[in-house]
């Protein structure tokens, strides 16, 4: 009685697991959308409105959902402060943690990061570009990864279920 009770919790913990990793490789794709949705918005602020950067992320900041409109509300502010940081640092300081909330990868979090590190010598135009061109490779990522979703996601919930079967045998 009790080996099955445990065979049961054992065969639930394997299977939660692969769940787990399933809904991270999805959350990932969802994360990438969402960024690549924020740097559309910052490159149709530059290419229509004209407007710097800290400018831009005042008016985007009612626009987006948390954690990025108070990050983005916080950039601009600090940059009206005129505290002697670029827009770089202040971009990068704002948006770690909420950027660290979502499942990426560390060279996602940099491409996301990249057109704030080159504003300092950039025209608009160059700016846009470089948004533009995070944008892409953002979109790419997706693009790729929903390919691969599909059969990761399988593969996550078989290897969760064969598992939790190799550890019920192995402790029977």
């Amino acid at each position: 009685m009790l080996k099955g009770i445990a065979a049961v919790f054992v065969m639930t913990g394997c299977l939660g697991l692969g769940v787990w990793h399933r809904q991270q490789l999805s959350g990932r794709i969802r994360a990438l959308g969402r960024l690549q949705g924020i740097l559309e918005l910052l490159a149709s602020q530059v290419r229509y409105g004209k407007e710097t950067l800290p400018e831009c992320c005042r008016h985007l900041s009612p626009r987006l959902k948390p954690p990025f409109d108070s990050a983005f509300l916080e950039v601009a502010d600090q940059m009206e402060q005129n505290t002697g940081a670029s827009f770089a640092e202040v971009f990068a300081e704002q948006m770690r943690d909420p950027l660290l909330e979502m499942p990426l990868t560390e060279e996602d979090r940099e491409t996301f990061l990249r057109f704030a590190s080159r504003t300092g010598y950039a025209d608009g135009q160059m700016q846009l570009r470089i948004l533009e061109q995070s944008g892409r490779w953002m979109e790419e990522t997706a693009g790729r990864l929903k390919q691969e979703n599909g059969e990761k996601s399988r593969m996550a919930l078989g290897l969760g279920i064969l598992g939790g079967l190799l550890l019920i045998l192995t402790l029977w």
